[in-house]
């Protein structure tokens, strides 16, 4: 899991040749915080669509404490890091908050 979590380090946050970005220290200290920013909250988004999916009772009996123990925020699979985002304010995701 580690493995895949660098890698989206790498594609979404260096640049082609994987080096950090900025000329001086000061500009790499604040694109890594930049990143640390970036990864908090995608495991934040992530951690809350674990839980909705997991608060449906019909995922409650398939799974076993084996795989509960195998869950982790750390995927990416869902990000497009290429191409346009429509992004729409007037929006929000549904993570069951409200309930």
């Amino acid at each position: 899991m580690a493995e895949n979590w660098n890698s989206a380090n790498k594609d979404l946050f260096y640049g082609k040749d994987g080096d950090l970005a900025g000329q001086d220290k000061e500009s790499q200290e604040v694109s890594m915080l930049a990143l640390h920013l970036l990864q908090s909250s995608l495991v934040f988004i992530n951690t809350q669509l674990l839980q909705t999916v997991l608060r449906d009772p019909k995922w409650a009996g398939k799974l076993t404490d084996e795989d509960r123990r195998a869950l982790s925020p750390l995927f990416w699979v869902h990000i497009n890091p290429y191409g346009r985002f429509r992004l729409d304010m007037d929006t929000r995701l549904d993570l069951g908050l409200a309930a």
